[in-house]
């Protein structure tokens, strides 16, 4: 049954209350600290003293007063963030009490309202195997509410992933330095026949880019099912992406076994794409308390 406008904003008011809080008394600083203004902005000149950078001379007000002056900039506190969020058919999975939606929008919430504290503009791109949607960055509390309205209701027409073109896309739009987390399972690879069991991710070329000219934080989102198989007989599963079914003997030790195997190697692969491009990334588990995860993240910046 198709939510009602009521029940959807309900749903974005409980998480502005959860959510705003948690930026309000703890993220707010710690925000403030971990992703520091990238740009400068001129603030004055003064006398050049011994040891300036050169470099730093302004040669207009030099020439007028007969002796060397220098520019002195300051950090500009005014940032963008930008959070791109996936919304493929994998996040509906969860089986420790709510989806991997779920937790991309209240992590996503939680961002969002620490920028909005800073004064900063807040945008998102919406991505699956397409660009969903894109909400060009803006400020204040009413933005902040839309883009988790989008995040609650937003109804996808690709099922698929492609974390490339998310980031094409967002180096594209985005032409001035920002802040940008990536909200995604990352399960966006192919098998590497080179290397026998080996996998590939299909992302490494968009993540190298785009972190090259912005500041580009990864939180990949998981299930615990998706690294362990339970031990409960026969059950039939379903790729939530590609709708292919298939009935699996969990019972069996060499199919758990494999299923822990494909997990390591997929994690494997895109850890160290993630190394290769220099992207902070932490990992959160549905069910796991990502306040703790987002601290960790912050004291690594």
């Amino acid at each position: 049954m198709k939510e009602t406008e009521e029940d959807i904003l309900r749903k974005v008011r409980k998480i502005e209350i959860k959510t705003r809080g948690l930026s309000n008394d703890i993220f707010a600083g710690k925000y403030h600290s971990a992703f520091k203004g990238r740009g400068m902005a001129f603030s004055e000149v003064r006398d050049y003293r011994i040891g300036d950078d050169i470099r730093d001379i302004d040669w207009n007000v030099t020439a007028r007063n007969r002796a060397p002056y220098i520019k002195v900039y300051e950090e500009e506190r005014e940032l963008t963030m930008m959070l791109l969020v996936d919304v493929s058919a994998s996040r509906m999975f969860g089986t420790q009490g709510q989806f991997k939606k779920n937790l991309m929008t209240e992590i996503a919430a939680v961002l969002a309202f620490s920028a909005a504290q800073n004064n900063d503009k807040i945008g998102c791109i919406l991505f699956s195997d397409r660009i969903e949607k894109y909400v060009p960055p803006k400020k204040g509390r009413q933005h902040v509410l839309r883009i988790i309205s989008d995040l609650v209701d937003f109804q996808p027409e690709g099922r698929g992933t492609d974390i490339n073109e998310a980031l094409r896309f967002f180096t594209n739009v985005m032409k001035k330095r920002c802040t940008a987390f990536l909200l995604t399972d990352f399960m966006d690879f192919s098998a590497d026949t080179t290397r026998g069991e080996a996998l590939h991710v299909n992302f490494e070329e968009g993540l190298k880019i785009a972190s090259s000219r912005h500041d580009l934080v990864g939180l990949r989102i998981y299930d615990i099912r998706e690294a362990v198989l339970p031990d409960v007989g026969i059950i039939e599963v379903q790729d939530a992406e590609e709708g292919r079914k298939v009935w699996v003997d969990t019972a069996s030790a060499r199919t758990r076994d494999s299923y822990a195997r494909y997990w390591e190697l997929a994690s494997s692969a895109i850890g160290q794409a993630l190394t290769k491009c220099r992207v902070d990334t932490v990992s959160v588990a549905t069910g796991e308390d990502y306040v703790a995860a987002l601290l960790r993240l912050f004291k690594m910046r």
